[in-house]
C-alpha cells in the first residue's frame, strides 16, 4: 500500500478551542502544513433550525456530527472564507470545502467565490457540493427543498460551461437562466475549473451520475463497497473515463465507549487498512477526537503522521 494522503476536519473542533477564535483554526492549518498533512476539511451550515437536533447530540461531543445531531447554535464558520485566511499563511496543503450545500446560493455568485478562492490559494481548492438534509434551512433561505437535487444539476452544468468554454456563457434552464454572462476572475487552471468532489450518504444513483460528468473525487459517508466500486467503473468507462482517476476518500475512526474518552492514532490506523486495501489512498481524521488541548496540534499531526506512514 501507499502511504495515505491524510486531512484533517477542522470544522468541529470546538472541544479543543474556542469556536470564537477561528484565528486558532488558522494556527492548526499552518501547524498541519509543517507536519505534512495533505489537507483540511471544513464544513458548512448557512443557518439551523430548532429541529436540527431531532435524534439528540451525540453522547462524547468528539463524536461525528451527522443529519439530526446538531444543536442549532452550533457554530459553523463560513468554509471559504475561513480558507481565505488558511490559503493566505499556507503554500502547499489542500482545501477541502466538504461540504458546499450549493442549492442555498446562486450558482453565478458561487462561482466568483470559489473561482476567487481557488486562484488566490494556487489550486488547492477542492469543493463538495452537496444538497444537505436540513428542510428547515432551505425554507428560511427561500429555497424549495424537494427540488434540491434538481437545482444542484443545473449548477454543475453552469460551472462546466463557464470553466470549460470561453466567456460569455448562456444557459436557459428550469431554475437558472442568463443570456451571455462572464465570470471573472477565472479559476487557477483555466480550461479544467475548481477541482469538484461528489460526496452524499452512500453511492445512491444521482451521485454515481454527477460523479461521472463532473467530479475529480468521490466520498461518502458510507464507503462504497467493492461491488459498488466496480459499477461505478463501468459507468465512468462508459463515458471515456476510469476509476483509477478518481481520489476516493474516507472518513477513519474508532467507537467511543463513553462521553469523554478519546481515540488513540493505532487504533484508528489499523481500522484504516482495509480501506486503503480496497483503494481508498485519501483518509479523512478529527483531531478533536484524539486531542483536548489545542497546544497539542502540531505533536498531534507529526505523530499521526508518522503512525499512518509506518
Amino acid at each position: 500500500m501507499k502511504k495515505p494522503r491524510l486531512i484533517l476536519l477542522l470544522s468541529e473542533s470546538w472541544t479543543m478551542t474556542d469556536p470564537r477564535d477561528l484565528k486558532a483554526i488558522v494556527r492548526f492549518a499552518r501547524e498541519a502544513e509543517d507536519a505534512g498533512i495533505d489537507g483540511f476539511m471544513i464544513g458548512e451550515h448557512v443557518v439551523m433550525g430548532p429541529n436540527s437536533c431531532f435524534i439528540a447530540p451525540p453522547v462524547n461531543p468528539r463524536d461525528w456530527l451527522m443529519a439530526g445531531n446538531q444543536v442549532p447554535d452550533y457554530p459553523h464558520p463560513s468554509n471559504l472564507h475561513l480558507f481565505s485566511a488558511i490559503a493566505a499563511v499556507t503554500s502547499r496543503i489542500r482545501l477541502l470545502a466538504a461540504s458546499v450545500i450549493a442549492p442555498l446560493r446562486h450558482p453565478l455568485m458561487l462561482a466568483k467565490e470559489m473561482a476567487t478562492l481557488d486562484l488566490l490559494s494556487e489550486g488547492r481548492l477542492i469543493v463538495l457540493p452537496s444538497v444537505s438534509w436540513q428542510e428547515e434551512e432551505y425554507a428560511a433561505l427561500g429555497v424549495p427543498f424537494h427540488q434540491r437535487g434538481a437545482i444542484l444539476d443545473e449548477q454543475l452544468d453552469i460551472w462546466q460551461r463557464l470553466w470549460t468554454e470561453r466567456s460569455p456563457v448562456s444557459f436557459a434552464g428550469k431554475h437558472f437562466a442568463f443570456q451571455d454572462i462572464s465570470v471573472v476572475p477565472e479559476p487557477y487552471r483555466l480550461g479544467r475549473g475548481v477541482t469538484l468532489w461528489t460526496g452524499g450518504r452512500s453511492l445512491i444513483p444521482a451521485i454515481q451520475r454527477r460523479l461521472v460528468t463532473h467530479s475529480q473525487g468521490l466520498f461518502l459517508l458510507k464507503p462504497p463497497s467493492a461491488e459498488e466500486l466496480g459499477q461505478l467503473d463501468i459507468a465512468l468507462q462508459a463515458a471515456g473515463r476510469s476509476l483509477d482517476e478518481i481520489e476516493l476518500a474516507a472518513i477513519v475512526s474508532d467507537s467511543f465507549t463513553g462521553a469523554d474518552d478519546r481515540l488513540e492514532v493505532g487504533r484508528v490506523v489499523e481500522n484504516s487498512i482495509p480501506l486503503q486495501e480496497r483503494g481508498f489512498s485519501t483518509l479523512i481524521i478529527k483531531p478533536a477526537q484524539f486531542i483536548d488541548d489545542s497546544a497539542q496540534m502540531a505533536a498531534f499531526c507529526r505523530e499521526t503522521m508518522r503512525q499512518f506512514g509506518a
